[in-house]
């Protein structure tokens, strides 16, 4: 049984056969605009074609937020985000704001929003796609075949975990951060693994460093634990510094990677140049795991990739992550399982098409901008029967 989310702060659900959804828009610093508004076109264009009425709340976070706020995230669009049913966010971060001595970072507004509104759990799928096998350094023959679920903790670890502090000594600078997980908060992330290896290949690869930390410790002895309930899984347990390896040479190996923040944040970095581009890889943070057909969980949406603040206003950047996350969000927040495929499917049809953004260009393909993409994927929605 899964973990009890009724700590999570209260939210606007939705019920059965509604067709009105609320967005929390927040569009972030760089590039993160201009992928997120046309994954909002996509959204518009699925809205058109289904019957759906979704409704866009923006507020700023990021550096955006503090030069206009002076935090990056405030109270107000916090309580936004609590209230409507799914937030869709953008990038954040840049150079202008990356001073280290910075009291006030583009990062804790996202760090907030996963702590506060209780986004435990990251999924992030990584497949290569046939058409752009050829578009990444790796041989063909390593990444074919390429489907892996990577389910990060999202709340706790080195991003959260106390005390975390750089001070000065007689000696010199000293700073600490701390790695520190409950049992409950693997457990929870755990069992979220478990599920979804349960709807794909049943394979769980549980990821730590259990050689060197004990917090690695207690995440394998509680995966082990937790492994008992899940029978029809197989679990295999893997140190971090080998699945980096393995992932590289052996990539389809893996069905379901379940592992802690930090090593998470690191190894779905790697794992998107198997599919040719940061700019492919979507994301999904959720407070839980909708089980059945018509169950939902509150989630927030965002590519895995940065501002990418030297590419921004060029008109050049893939919103295809982005464009991704907004079908996570249909499936995983709204419901709408018909309706993310339309998303999906339109992504494959416009790349088999050859059309290609700058990260992802290969000779003798049609290379569009940000733009022109998000333009693309929208129209093959709204031109294809409803199937």
């Amino acid at each position: 049984m899964l973990a009890d989310w009724s700590n999570i702060p209260r939210r606007n659900w939705l019920r059965d056969g509604e067709v009105e959804f609320h967005i929390a828009a927040l569009l972030g610093d760089g590039v993160g605009p201009e992928v997120a508004t046309e994954a909002i076109r996509v959204l518009q264009a699925v809205g058109q074609k289904f019957g759906h009425n979704f409704h866009f709340h923006h507020g700023l976070i990021g550096g955006t937020a503090i030069d206009v706020h002076g935090v990056a995230l405030t109270e107000e669009k916090l309580e936004m985000c609590r209230s409507c049913d799914a937030v869709l966010l953008g990038a954040v971060g840049g150079p202008k704001w990356d001073d280290p001595k910075a009291k006030v970072r583009p990062e804790d507004g996202l760090l907030a929003l996963r702590k506060e509104l209780g986004l435990f759990a990251n999924l992030r799928p990584v497949k290569v796609l046939p058409m752009l096998v050829n578009s990444t350094t790796l041989k063909p023959e390593v990444i074919k075949n390429v489907d892996l679920m990577v389910v990060r903790e999202l709340t706790g670890g080195l991003y959260f975990g106390q005390p975390k502090k750089q001070w000065h000594s007689p000696e010199g600078r000293l700073a600490v951060d701390t790695m520190a997980y409950s049992e409950q908060e693997v457990e929870r992330i755990v069992r979220v693994g478990f599920e979804i290896a349960l709807m794909r290949r049943k394979k769980l690869t549980s990821v730590d460093k259990a050689n060197v930390l004990e917090s690695s410790r207690l995440w394998r002895q509680v995966a082990t634990e937790v492994s008992a309930d899940y029978p029809n899984v197989e679990l295999e347990h893997m140190l971090v510094d080998a699945c980096a390896m393995r992932l590289i040479q052996r990539p389809s190996q893996f069905d379901v990677i379940v592992t802690e923040n930090t090593f998470g944040d690191i190894l779905t970095d790697e794992a998107s140049m198997l599919a040719g581009s940061m700019g492919m890889l979507p994301s999904a943070s959720l407070a839980g795991i909708p089980r059945g057909s018509t169950s939902k969980a509150f989630g927030m949406y965002e590519p895995i990739h940065g501002s990418a603040p030297s590419r921004a206003g060029q008109n050049i950047a893939n919103p295809i992550a982005t464009i991704l996350s907004a079908a996570m969000m249909l499936r995983y927040s709204f419901n709408l399982v018909t309706e993310a495929e339309a998303v999906e499917k339109a992504v494959v049809a416009v790349l088999e098409d050859g059309y290609r953004t700058y990260d992802i260009m290969e000779e003798g393909k049609c290379k569009v901008g940000t733009r022109e993409m998000g333009q693309l994927i929208a129209e093959r929605i709204t031109k294809e029967d409803k199937t």
